[in-house]
């Protein structure tokens, strides 16, 4: 697959939120404001993209020639994990307003499932380093768009009429739900008449 299939895969066609239902608790919890969502946003898409190569040399460097492959799970979650820390310190330096709107979502990324699940995807689909660097940057980007969408969304509910048992998280659900409706549209033929 070429890079420009593999971005617009994984952003459009296979976007793990809005296709696989990964990563839906920053998307709920951090969507209450652009900003917020912007921040968490390039931050997944960091964490992916670098999780992603970094995983991808492991797997293939110590994993497989020590024939290690059943420690592959937590040896993800401890990249993961350390690549975390690092853009919290980096967030905490740079931005600290943002550190705070973020709050516990950012360790959290940690143990976002979406962020596991290109690592182990890509392992799975036997990709070469660029292709899983790509593959990383189109995941991250797809899920800086979902939320970003999705803080629009809400942003303009909260000065709407809701009923009150659908205002906040079962309104999010629900435009969640549309949004993933949406990005059905965006299939393989799609992918197929662009592309050739």
């Amino acid at each position: 697959m070429n890079y420009i299939g593999i971005l617009i895969t994984y952003i459009f066609i296979s976007n793990f939120i809005l296709t696989q239902f990964l990563g839906l608790c920053p998307f709920i919890g951090v969507s209450k404001n652009t900003e917020s969502a912007v921040g968490m946003g390039f931050a997944v898409t960091f964490v992916m993209s670098i999780a992603s190569v970094v995983t991808w040399l492991i797997y293939n460097f110590v994993l497989v020639p020590f024939d290690l492959m059943y420690l592959q799970t937590i040896a993800f979650i401890l990249v993961i994990a350390s690549l975390v820390q690092l853009v919290e310190m980096i967030i905490q330096k740079i931005s600290p307003p943002l550190y705070k709107a973020l709050g516990i979502f950012l360790p959290l990324i940690t143990t976002n499932c979406a962020v596991l699940g290109i690592a182990l995807l890509n392992i799975t689909n036997q990709h070469t380093i660029l292709e899983i660097f790509t593959g990383g940057i189109a995941a991250g980007l797809g899920f800086l768009l979902a939320i970003v969408l999705m803080s629009n969304i809400r942003e303009r509910m909260d000065g709407k009429p809701v009923p009150k048992p659908f205002k906040g998280v079962p309104a999010a659900f629900i435009s969640g739900g549309l949004m993933a409706l949406a990005f059905m549209a965006f299939d393989r033929a799609l992918l197929t008449n662009l592309l050739g």
